[in-house]
């Protein structure tokens, strides 16, 4: 076989392994991962077990997989909103993201229930993965807007950057508090990221933020 013919193949290898992914987990949300067999997810795709099994050596794998490719979606994002390289453009899209959750009330899905009960090691992996990107996307977006001089120039980077970074995983960890009363995780990180904003800004950083 060409190289040219092994780079395609390994291209539509990646390509079912993503759809895999992509259905596995869309089922996980609807229906909670204990609820959901490799079976139910080959019955779904149209394949067959023996096929599965050529991308996924287990179901533990497919979940480690599926919350990989979860953050690296999120990092996508984030890497495409830091590349802008405009504090101001950052702060608009904070505004806007804001303004489209602010009556969000959805609950935590049960594919996170199944995680931290059933998963916990996965869990617990994903969560120091989160903690720690999250530190570093927190902190390239602070260092950006004292640069830019809209950001206080006063502050510990570092330490906000844990603080917030550790307050999205606490409630990630902790839903069921939060739930008790009357709140949600999605509240929560809105609100988290509220005080992150406002309370890092410079004068002129607050300025251009009401004005917006």
């Amino acid at each position: 076989m060409s190289k040219k013919s092994c780079t395609f193949a390994a291209v539509l290898s990646q390509d079912q392994q993503v759809h895999i992914i992509k259905t596995a987990g869309e089922m996980f949300f609807r229906l909670g991962i204990r609820s959901v067999s490799i079976d139910d997810i080959c019955r779904e795709l149209g394949m067959s077990k023996k096929t599965f099994y050529v991308y996924f050596s287990s179901k533990d794998e497919l979940i480690e997989q599926l919350l990989q490719a979860n953050l690296n979606y999120i990092s996508g994002k984030m890497e495409e909103l830091l590349a802008l390289r405009d504090f101001r453009k950052l702060v608009k899209v904070f505004l806007k993201h804001q303004e489209a959750e602010k009556n969000d009330v959805r609950r935590v899905p049960q594919l996170v229930y199944d995680l931290k009960k059933y998963y916990p090691q996965q869990f617990a992996d994903f969560q120091i993965k989160c903690f720690e990107t999250q530190k570093g996307y927190i902190m390239r977006y602070l260092e950006m807007g004292v640069s830019q001089g809209l950001v206080r120039a006063d502050l510990n980077i570092e330490l906000i950057a844990v603080l917030f970074a550790k307050i999205h995983s606490d409630a990630i960890r902790d839903f069921e508090i939060i739930e008790a009363h009357n709140h949600n995780m999605h509240q929560l990180a809105h609100t988290a990221m509220d005080v992150l904003v406002r309370g890092t800004l410079s004068e002129e950083g607050l300025k251009l933020f009401n004005n917006e």
